[in-house]
């Protein structure tokens, strides 16, 4: 099978067991080489600032408390693995058939990282194609792939105006 036919999945754990659970279905599937079937284990998690008595500190938080995603191929096997993990209380979906987070789901979570090629650089001319800025002409200004935006500088009733797209909002001209 192939990596094409795996989906995301979210798993539900005991509060607190997140990590142990995520470590646990690795180390499992790496002894029972079933990297075939189960490709992915995420606990999403956050950077944030807490204010402790006059002292700033960076906390990593997770974002889904008692919740694990899995990208995996659902087959009876699969299943078993992960239903049966310490921990584990069940796939989110009704009754016991797991239900997979649709491909926009997967991208609002921020769960798989997609990359763009671009054929434009810092200085290029380009053209918007979608959004309320639509056919406008602008130059790049900043390109950050990371977080899939660009910087565009566009002329706008006289006035230079710097604008923030997502890398396949624009096209070189």
């Amino acid at each position: 099978m192939s990596e094409t036919a795996a989906r995301w999945y979210v798993v539900h754990t005991y509060s607190g067991y997140e990590n142990k659970v995520a470590q646990n279905l690795e180390k499992l599937v790496e002894n029972r080489n079933l990297q075939s079937l189960i490709y992915e284990v995420k606990v999403p998690t956050e950077l944030v600032v807490e204010q402790k008595e006059d002292q700033q500190k960076e906390v990593e938080r997770k974002l889904f408390p008692g919740y694990v995603l899995v990208k995996m191929e659902m087959t009876d096997d699969s299943w078993y693995v992960v239903r049966n993990i310490r921990g584990v209380t069940g796939f989110v979906g009704p009754g016991s058939k797991p239900v997979p987070l649709s491909p926009r789901e997967v991208e609002n979570l921020g769960v798989e990282k997609r990359s763009f090629k671009v054929d434009y650089k810092v200085g290029d001319s380009v053209s918007i194609k979608e959004g309320p800025l639509k056919d406008f002409v602008g130059t790049v200004e900043e390109l950050d792939a990371e977080a899939n935006l660009v910087k565009v500088k566009v002329s706008m009733f006289g006035r230079e105006t710097p604008v923030e797209l997502e890398l396949s909002q624009v096209q070189l001209v």
